[in-house]
């Protein structure tokens, strides 16, 4: 017994992923807390997306189960589970029954290399960006069989525009994110800095080395060689939009045409299947761009601190909590302050409800909520928990940010006809992915002054 809390308690004690370290009790860990917490977040994924694009078409969305209707996503998975599973007589059962399991592995086994902070990943492979890359664009086999295991030409047509859709925007994608691979290798600071004194211009694959060469250079890849960055930032926004076949890119399912798309003939819990590695492919994708452009789990502005001061500590003061900067305290505290606002809001959403007895449970229950996450709030200034979780923090609003995006791009744009889906793809994409890739690769060798060579040359 005591030897298995040293192994425990080995992990706690080093810099590295339960990966890097061997320790296979932390990685098992780390892959029940992402398992859970993807399906919570996709859970809570699907009640959001209802009630924003309510509110934006000024509708209530969800409001009879729980407060605010808080536990549909629940009584939905419930329904789904009791609801009989109906195969066509004329399918082809096997491959049936695999594809929205194949589907779901794809985007789940994403995150193993996804770095939640500089330890807070299940492990860390010198070519994370190519295996996340690489493992993604599998869950289009799960979509292609689903279609053609159908026996039906809905599915099929489906399953077919998804897999032109996939090969159209995977290259533009590979080509910006070629481009923050060849920033990984400079080594000067701020936006233009291409080189620094003893250091070698060597680049790296690694998620985790991605993010680190961030810091080190002082300036989020969205920024460096500005505007290319920005740039290659956008055409990987419009591709992972694509590539997860959401609106306004969503022909495979486009319910006007294809009635439903791949999935016409599933119901119960393979059809959930579906929306669960949808979403989850959505997270990854999310979390691809947060970590290659956005400064993965980096708070704001990474290379300014500010005037030096003595955080103060609630607690008795730990090892990882040092003095730093005014703005590094500004973002320790962050985390705490926005669950206390979020608490906030809930309180003066219940003090708002309707004095009717019909409401009380409601009214209870969104009091309670409020509650916990006000007690998460207080948590979160603990010195120790604080400076554990800051990084998660910071990475997982990143992400929150990208899919509220995904949700306005629902509820604005119109959907594409497959002609115009495919031109953006090959004639506005590709060139422009390509371009970057070129000036991007011609800056790292071109001395300073490169902001005035960049300006003259776009």
């Amino acid at each position: 017994m005591h030897e298995f809390i040293q192994y425990v308690q080995s992990y706690l004690d080093s810099d590295k992923t339960p990966g890097g370290a061997g320790n296979i009790f932390w990685a098992v860990v780390y892959i029940m807390l992402v398992f859970g917490g993807l399906s919570v977040a996709v859970i809570a994924m699907n009640w959001l997306e209802r009630k924003i694009l309510a509110h934006m078409q000024v509708r209530l969305g969800p409001m009879r189960v729980g407060p605010h209707g808080l536990l549909q996503p629940i009584a939905d998975a419930i329904k789904l589970l009791l609801k009989e599973d109906i195969i066509p007589a004329e399918a082809d059962k096997l491959v049936f029954w695999i594809a929205p399991f194949i589907v779901v592995l794809a985007a789940f086994t994403v995150f193993v290399v996804v770095p939640f902070g500089p330890t807070h990943a299940i492990t860390d492979m010198n070519i994370g960006i190519l295996f996340m890359l690489g493992v993604s664009s599998l869950s289009v086999l799960g979509i292609v069989t689903a279609g053609w295991a159908s026996n039906s030409h809905y599915p099929l047509i489906g399953a077919l525009r998804s897999s032109a859709q996939m090969v159209s925007y995977e290259v533009a994608m590979g080509l910006a994110v070629v481009s923050v691979i060849l920033m990984t290798s400079l080594h000067g600071l701020g936006f233009y800095g291409v080189g620094g004194a003893g250091t070698a211009n060597t680049g790296t694959l690694s998620m985790i080395g991605i993010v680190q060469a961030q810091q080190e250079q002082g300036v989020w890849f969205i920024f460096k060689f500005f505007p290319l960055g920005l740039i290659a930032f956008a055409i990987f926004a419009i591709a992972m939009v694509a590539e997860t076949n959401r609106a306004p890119f969503d022909l495979p399912e486009a319910e006007s045409e294809l009635t439903a798309g791949f999935h016409t003939e599933y119901s119960g819990f393979r059809w959930s299947l579906f929306f669960l590695a949808e979403y989850s492919a959505m997270i990854a994708v999310s979390s691809i761009a947060v970590t290659l452009w956005l400064g993965g789990w980096l708070h704001p502005f990474p290379g300014v601190h500010g005037p030096a001061v003595a955080i103060p500590h609630f607690w008795p003061p730990t090892e990882q909590s040092a003095p730093g900067g005014a703005l590094d305290l500004v973002f320790a505290l962050f985390p705490g302050i926005t669950f206390l606002f979020f608490a906030a809001i809930c309180f003066y959403n219940t003090a708002r409800m309707p004095k009717h007895p019909l409401f009380k449970i409601q009214t209870m229950g969104l009091a309670a909520f409020g509650a916990v996450l006000g007690v998460i709030g207080l948590i979160l200034f603990v010195p120790a928990v604080r400076d554990r979780v800051g990084d998660i923090f910071w990475f997982t609003a990143k992400v929150a940010g990208f899919m509220y995006l995904y949700i306005w791009y629902r509820g604005t744009f119109p959907r594409y006809r497959f002609d115009q889906l495919m031109k953006v793809g090959w004639k506005i994409l590709l060139p422009t992915g390509l371009g970057v890739l070129i000036l991007t690769a011609t800056a790292a060798f071109v001395e300073p002054p490169i902001e005035e060579w960049l300006r003259r040359v776009l």
